[in-house]
């Protein structure tokens, strides 16, 4: 016979667990807050970077000199 509910019965879901581990807190505070200065640097050096312009365009060829 079947149950008047029919199917099988779910299983219960256990609860999550809260981590209160404040070490890898301040571990992933800190990897974040390097990682933030490293970006910085980087723009820093881009910007410095695009200011000149390219040290060959290609458009010169190969020079020679003047001697024969």
């Amino acid at each position: 016979m079947a149950s008047p509910t029919g199917g099988k019965a779910k299983p219960l879901k256990a609860p999550k667990k809260k981590t209160t581990d404040d070490a890898d807190d301040s571990d992933d505070a800190r990897q974040k807050e390097i990682a933030r200065k490293q970006k910085k640097e980087l723009e820093e050096m881009k910007a410095k970077a695009s200011g000149k312009g390219p040290l060959n365009t290609g458009t010169q060829g190969i020079k020679k000199s003047g001697k024969k």
